[in-house]
């Protein structure tokens, strides 16, 4: 495939970048709804304690992972959970401090006369009022109700260091933040897996880190490609590319489930975007074994990407590279033709590569 074909699929990613001021366009912000709201600290700066423990400790034991609160940590802890104290249509669900962030998850029981963003700011200027008492040492302001808060063209432009960086430590956290409305069945379930389990996946990484770090500009058979996980797998002497037909049976899928893995138990590294059920029940199986893989992803990675769920723990193992040729976006799309055809021609020239 030529080099001009790979540039221009590039595009399909769309130009959206993440960000933390992202909000559900044509959603009422006083109704009915769950929330999973995240906030990070200005510059990242690891404020609330710090995650202590060993990834691999069972829960309840001594060393399971979790976060030892600094004073200022719990104090922004007490303010989440005392969010119904101001509002009495939302009920706080659940919190997992971290270092430099927060997740809290928020159900608003009934309709709120100001949109939920407003109780955000109220909860976020109580806690600045926090961080400058027991931060900055400066004298607690009162409190100022969240209406008459100044502008964002009111306030001062940020400090920069000499490499271009935020300093202004001014307000505990970022500019606005990250939420997540509850959609369907078991997502709740999943938020608050995956909220417990932030402090051992931050363990991982420090056990881990070369596994964790999205790497840029990583070249395989002449593209490159971002990716995060076990880069070695590239160098595997076999690699097995896993392509399957749509039109095959359920038997014919697992007499192909069967092959493979038996390739992949004997040392092959095996390689798909995972398209086709046939190709979806594959690469299954062998993750379900802690088989070998590589996979190829439409959409691509932020800088603070990290694999969600079982994933993180086969990253961890050296068990999965996830490769992404093209650019993130936010939007929810649906994969096109061509572009399945590009992932399976990468797919097919990273395993002919030599």
């Amino acid at each position: 495939m030529k080099k001009e074909t790979y540039e221009a699929q590039k595009a399909f990613a769309g130009e959206k970048k993440p960000s933390m001021l992202r909000r559900c366009v044509g959603h009422d912000y006083t109704g009915r709804q769950i929330y999973m709201i995240t906030m990070v600290t200005e510059g990242r700066r690891p404020l609330f304690g710090q995650v202590v423990g060993k990834s691999d400790a069972p829960d309840g034991s001594p060393d399971e992972p979790h976060i030892d609160l600094s004073a200022l940590g719990q104090r922004v802890a007490d303010e989440w959970w005392s969010a119904t104290l101001h509002h009495p249509e939302v009920e706080v669900i659940a919190l997992q401090m971290m270092p430099d962030h927060l997740h809290g998850i928020l159900f608003v029981r009934e309709k709120m006369e100001k949109p939920l963003g407003l109780a955000l700011r109220g909860f976020k200027q109580s806690c600045n009022r926090h961080y400058r008492e027991l931060v900055l040492g400066l004298p607690a302001v009162p409190s100022v109700p969240s209406v008459a808060l100044p502008t964002q063209q009111t306030q001062p432009a940020p400090r920069k260091d000499r490499r271009g960086e935020d300093r202004t430590h001014g307000m505990l956290f970022a500019r606005g933040y990250n939420d997540k409305l509850l959609l369907r069945s078991g997502q709740l379930e999943t938020w608050l897996r995956y909220l417990a389990d932030n402090p051992r996946r931050l363990l991982m990484k420090r056990e881990h880190p070369d596994l964790f770090r999205v790497q840029r500009n990583v070249m395989a058979a002449g593209i490159s490609f971002s990716a995060i996980g076990n880069c070695f797998l590239l160098d595997r002497p076999t690699r097995l590319l896993v392509q399957c037909s749509r039109r095959l049976t359920e038997a014919e899928i697992q007499a192909k489930v069967k092959e493979y893995l038996t390739a992949a138990r004997q040392g092959a590294v095996l390689v798909s975007p995972a398209i086709s059920p046939g190709e979806k029940a594959v690469m299954r199986a062998a993750f379900n074994e802690s088989l070998p893989l590589i996979y190829l992803q439409e959409n691509g990675l932020t800088e603070l990407a990290k694999p969600s769920g079982a994933r993180m723990e086969a990253c961890a193992q050296g068990q999965l590279l996830i490769l992404a040729p093209w650019e993130h976006h936010n939007e929810k799309t649906t994969i096109s033709r061509n572009q399945c055809l590009v992932l399976n021609e990468m797919a097919r020239r990273i395993c002919e590569n030599d």
